[in-house]
């Protein structure tokens, strides 16, 4: 077998990994907030799209990709095959939208929370197992069964507490917190699932090479359209009002409300002006 590395880079890699998996998740939060002080549905369904896009997008394949940048095989050059890496992104974001979409529409309830945690749990476990599918290398992967099963647990109970924390929590505080911790559970998972795999070498493949780019050719797209998706994710944010805008603009309709019926109640005679007290006699 040949040897393996996850930290090729030191602790930058995962540093930056986990970094990321907090921004996703601190931004992911804020947006489910924002998704259950929605008066429509329609607000409610772009709130989940927000908040996939930070939590599948940012908090869990980004950091993925991250991470895999610190990843290396003795003697093998990796290279990762566009399509299949594109697909595992696309997989990241779907999931957690289908699980969002399971939570945040209808009354959240135990059953809800356990079944779109399952599903989504399931999902990203698919989506780390589908990135580690897109590398190209001149060897041979296999995988511990009681590894990738630890991995698939991790991700079910951490998919399960993170749609939790969706249903219950607001306070800038607490999200927070919440973050750190999904950030934990997410890097777990990841190199759970790495420590999983093993890799025995074979003869290069005929053309010199095993297929696809590099991750250093991959980093500079990859790092803008998240920058971009974050970005965006904190403009939406900042340009939706509070829930606190909402219930000052409610008591200021109100307000002008009561002024304008009063306006008009003058107008009709229906409202009169007090007159001044007049002794009898004069």
């Amino acid at each position: 077998m040949a040897d393996v590395y996850h930290f090729t880079h030191g602790l930058v890699t995962p540093g930056v990994a986990y970094a990321l998996s907090i921004l996703g998740s601190s931004l992911g939060l804020i947006c489910t907030a924002r998704m259950r002080t929605a008066t429509t549905g329609k607000q409610r369904f772009w709130w989940i799209v927000l908040a996939a896009w930070a939590l599948g997008g940012t908090a869990i394949w980004a950091m993925h990709f991250m991470a895999m940048l610190g990843f290396s095989v003795a003697g093998a050059q990796i290279r990762y095959d566009i399509p299949w890496t594109a697909l595992s992104a696309l997989v990241a974001i779907v999931v957690v939208g289908l699980g969002l979409w399971i939570v945040g529409f209808g009354k959240p309830n135990v059953g809800r929370i356990v079944v779109g945690g399952v599903f989504t749990g399931v999902g990203v476990a698919g989506m780390h197992y589908l990135g580690m599918f897109a590398m190209r290398l001149d060897g041979e992967v296999s995988y511990d069964a009681g590894l990738v099963a630890a991995s698939v647990i991790i991700a079910v109970v951490a998919a399960t507490v993170a749609l939790w924390f969706t249903v219950v929590l607001r306070r800038p505080l607490a999200i927070a917190g919440a973050a750190l911790l999904m950030g934990v559970a997410v890097c777990g998972m990841h190199y759970t699932g790495m420590a999983a795999m093993s890799v025995r070498l074979t003869a290069p493949t005929l053309g010199g090479g095993a297929g696809g780019t590099s991750a250093a050719n991959l980093l500079v797209p990859i790092g803008v359209l998240v920058l971009l998706v974050i970005g965006g994710l904190v403009f939406s944010i900042g340009a939706a009002p509070t829930e606190e805008d909402m219930a000052a603009r409610e008591y200021l309709d109100r307000v002008q409300a009561a002024r304008e019926e009063a306006a008009i109640g003058q107008q009709r005679g229906t409202v009169r002006r007090p007159t001044a007290f007049t002794p009898r006699g004069k």
